[in-house]
């Protein structure tokens, strides 16, 4: 037993649970306002993308206040990796071993976060049709991707990490807007969306393009993050499961 205000370290299954889940319901925000967007808002594309930014901007961002205690609430396969690759060497950090079981509960999490949003709004659970997989949107993807690993690293490592709920949404909210994508920068998230024939679905033949842009900018935002912070502050030092890190969307 730990006494009143010691914190105690969540189980591995609780974090497992918890990615789970996280990266489920936030696919569930992504691809439930989608659908309620093009429902609300018929033949007004910039309209229904407003209305999905903001519902992922905030549910991002809640999910990161609620589940970040728990796992660092990563909910996305590149920041988990990105955090195995500056944690080398320090002791502090994910293994490779556990960054791989955050991957894999994040993929499943959003695949049936996918399918719970079509459950709500009653449409099929089929592969999308979209394809997004053009020059410029996978351009996109790099520097979204780079830029979120950026801005959640920047400010763990600088002692900031209480900041990452809203600067991780307030992020990926803007890169919705300034990417041509519209900022999935999640391969789990990205994984999610195959399984809707909506607003927020993307074609299967685009999957593997979006994930492999999406790893390299998170190899540039870690190489990133390492030139601009080469060490986390000493004190206090903002680790990431205890501030509370996202993720991703899309």
């Amino acid at each position: 037993m730990s006494n009143e205000g010691t914190a105690v370290a969540p189980s591995w299954g609780r974090r497992l649970v918890a990615e789970f889940v996280g990266t489920g319901l936030l696919v569930t925000v992504v691809v439930g306002s989608g659908i309620a967007a093009q429902r609300l808002s018929p033949g007004d594309i910039g309209l229904q993308l407003l209305q999905n930014s903001l519902a992922t901007t905030l549910g991002l961002a809640i999910l990161i206040v609620v589940l970040g205690p728990v796992s660092g609430a990563h909910l996305n396969p590149a920041v988990s990796l990105a955090e195995w690759v500056l944690g080398r060497g320090t002791g502090g950090g994910l293994n490779l071993r556990a960054a791989g079981a955050y991957a894999l509960a994040q993929v499943v999490g959003g695949v049936a976060g996918a399918v719970l949003a079509n459950l709500m709004f009653e449409v099929p659970t089929t592969l999308a049709t979209t394809d997004r997989a053009g020059a410029g949107p996978l351009l996109a993807e790099v520097v979204a991707t780079a830029g979120l690993v950026l801005v959640i690293f920047a400010l763990t490592r600088s002692g900031r990490g209480r900041l990452v709920a809203p600067a991780v949404g307030a992020y990926i909210g803007a890169a919705y807007w300034f990417t041509s994508s519209t900022a999935f920068a999640n391969p789990a998230v990205t994984i999610g969306r195959v399984f809707s024939d909506t607003f927020a679905g993307i074609a299967p033949a685009s999957v593997l393009p979006f994930v492999l842009a999406q790893l390299l900018g998170a190899a540039i935002g870690v190489l990133a993050a390492r030139f601009f912070y080469p060490a986390p502050a000493p004190a206090p030092r903002d680790r990431l499961p205890e501030a509370a890190v996202l993720a991703q969307r899309g």
